[in-house]
């Protein structure tokens, strides 16, 4: 994420520092950032990056980072909210994740994560923006990553009941604007915003999506009531690039509907952004980025570009 909005910060006119553990990496990549080193759980160093700033976006998570990820996330929060008051940042802009319709209960340890950290966040003195999104349609998402995993490697699949379950994608052009946008938006006091795309998609209408995206028939999907989440992800760290530690919590994740309360942080915007990309353009947008930086590796990219190939021969 923080690579996909650093040219938009630009554009509008805003001097980007990053906090990052591998400084001499970070300006190889970007050098006409500025960088400090360390890692948010390090008070001094988050004291060193906010020093002199008038905003902050807080793009950090660690998911699949040990079984106390969880207190972890929410400690670093505290810890940030506390260095940022103390470097007197006028506002925090947090990127975090959206409430299942179930509530709290329903939700998995990650979604339970995410929406603790903006809580803690919110709780200090900075005005803090919490914007809550499900999936995420861009090149270098986790979620999208998964997806279109699945998509481009398997044409047959099992279809758990839980991928009925619906969520709001929304590209990664449009949370760019979103994040840019809050950091001088009016705001009184903290608050949280949902952020959803202008579609309502089952898990699999977006696996079909990802594969008309990549140029692929639609997956044959076969029902399996019983297959659980769980199961699922153990099938998927032979498949997906994501760290299986990373995939298991997202996919225990889809149990419930991730539906926006409602859509109006779009139209608090300056100037309001209502025309948010389509699911099929994100996916689209997606894939020409990920081309842009080379095909797939080693096996897997293989059987993709031969499928594909293969599918472009076939079609009338």
């Amino acid at each position: 994420m923080g690579r996909a909005v650093r040219p938009a910060l630009a554009a509008a006119g805003w001097r980007v520092r990053g906090l990052t553990r591998d400084a001499a990496r970070a300006r190889a990549r970007a050098p006409e950032l500025e960088w400090v080193q360390g890692d948010v759980a390090d008070r001094a160093a988050c004291a060193r990056a906010l020093a002199g700033c008038q905003a902050a976006l807080y793009l950090i998570h660690e998911i699949g980072q040990g079984d106390d990820y969880h207190g972890r996330e929410v400690s670093e929060a505290s810890g940030f909210a506390d260095a940022a008051a103390a470097a007197g940042v006028g506002r925090i802009v947090y990127l975090g994740g959206l409430a299942p319709r179930g509530g709290a209960a329903a939700a998995s340890e990650h979604l339970r994560s995410r929406l603790d950290v903006g809580a803690a966040l919110r709780a200090g003195r900075v005005p803090t923006v919490e914007l809550r999104a499900s999936m995420i349609v861009g090149h270098g998402s986790l979620s999208w990553m998964i997806v279109r995993d699945l998509a481009a490697r398997l044409p047959v699949m099992v279809l758990p009941s839980w991928l009925r379950s619906k969520t709001e994608p929304v590209a990664i052009d449009d949370v760019v604007v979103a994040l840019v946008r809050t950091l001088d938006m009016p705001l009184d006091a903290s608050a949280w915003f949902d952020l959803p795309g202008p579609e309502r998609l089952s898990g699999r209408e977006v696996l079909e999506g990802a594969a008309r995206a990549l140029g692929l028939a639609r997956p044959r999907m076969l029902s399996v009531p019983l297959l659980t989440p769980r199961l699922s992800s153990l099938w998927l760290r032979f498949v997906t690039r994501a760290r299986w530690s990373v995939a298991r919590e997202i996919v225990v994740g889809l149990t419930s509907d991730l539906l926006a309360h409602d859509d109006r942080v779009w139209g608090l915007l300056d100037p309001p952004h209502p025309g948010r990309l389509t699911f099929s353009e994100a996916a689209r947008r997606a894939v020409d980025a990920e081309l842009r930086e080379g095909p797939a590796t080693g096996a897997w990219g293989t059987f993709e570009r031969a499928r594909i190939v293969l599918a472009a021969t076939l079609k009338p």
